[in-house]
């Protein structure tokens, strides 16, 4: 969790150079969009901590805590996003399309795009006789797409060793989740497919690592699939740049109150579980970790022009 944090503030400083103080998508060193996650990563840490890296995640256009979480390359996926040569997809695909097939991540820009392929790797990962599990991160918004309900659909009746995590933060893209979807919590909707459904309030990081564990235990032992929605925060808009004029004036300041990270950390120190020298020097760690990532991205070339006509495919 504070890894992805590190990162995702490293990156919103980088991501706005060039780009003030007139906002334009295309300068700076991070040219296009950019979805950060900043107060959504119990949704992944509590959840990818009980995979392998053998079992399959696939993600949202907001996928830097997953990638991390899952142990992605962070120096890699840091150049990706710089559009560098080094990257995990040389530079080609930016921070919406993250691979990396040593850890079995995938994201992707489409909403909802991500939970076929979920199901394509849990369908073919129990049809080789193993006990992997496919984990698919959606918003609550793409829980209104046709692509969940379909996929859902199969999942149950194949009894596919399945989980999706929906991660509700309120927002699909500017519209209020009470203005788009008539079910206050989108477990509920595992009863339409027969399946488990779950429900973790106020990003909980250990309620949410408790359901993940259940969860992913019932789909290695062939219970089918389960729905977990996590309420989770939204500290910064849709995509830098975002105005965020649909927002409340206060409501991130009264997110922030409740900061994950911090609560986890209080209750560490509470319960002697850790030392704040402890975590003093994983905190040493996280930063030396990620401003490595950076000055590696930094430092790599960008491809040359012609090697946009290499590795296609169409």
């Amino acid at each position: 969790m504070k890894t992805s944090r590190y990162f995702e503030e490293r990156m919103e400083k980088a991501y706005l150079e060039g780009k003030q103080p007139v906002f334009n998508i295309g300068s700076g060193p991070v040219p296009g969009e950019m979805h950060l996650s900043n107060g959504q990563e119990p949704a992944a840490a509590s959840m990818i901590v009980n995979l392998t890296k053998d079992d399959t995640v696939t993600a949202t256009h907001r996928p830097h805590h997953q990638a991390i979480a899952k142990g992605v390359d962070l120096k890699k996926m840091t150049a990706e996003i710089f559009g560098k040569k080094t990257g995990l997809g040389k530079g080609k695909g930016g921070h919406m399309h993250l691979f990396d097939p040593n850890v079995k991540f995938s994201c992707g820009g489409i909403v909802g795009a991500g939970i076929p392929h979920a199901v394509g790797a849990a369908l073919a990962n129990k049809k080789k006789g193993t006990d992997r599990v496919a984990v698919a991160f959606i918003g609550e918004g793409a829980v209104n797409s046709g692509a969940f309900h379909e996929s859902m659909n199969l999942a149950a009746l194949w009894k596919l060793p399945l989980v999706v995590v929906v991660e509700d933060n309120s927002w699909g893209i500017s519209v209020s989740k009470k203005n788009s979807t008539c079910v206050p919590t989108n477990d509920v909707r595992a009863a339409a497919y027969g399946i488990k459904g779950y429900e973790v309030r106020d990003n909980d990081p250990l309620k949410m690592f408790e359901v993940s564990k259940e969860a992913v235990k019932r789909a290695r032992k062939g219970e089918g699939p389960s729905i977990i929605e996590i309420e989770t925060y939204r500290y910064l808009g849709h995509f830098q740049g975002d105005p965020e004029l649909y927002r409340p004036k206060d409501e991130v300041s009264k997110l922030r109150v409740k900061d994950p990270i911090e609560r986890l950390k209080k209750y560490l120190l509470e319960e002697a579980l850790a030392s704040e020298e402890n975590l003093m020097v994983l905190d040493q760690e996280i930063i030396k970790e990620v401003d490595s990532a950076y000055e590696f991205a930094i430092k790599s070339a960008y491809p040359e022009p012609e090697e946009a006509l290499e590795d296609v495919f169409v």
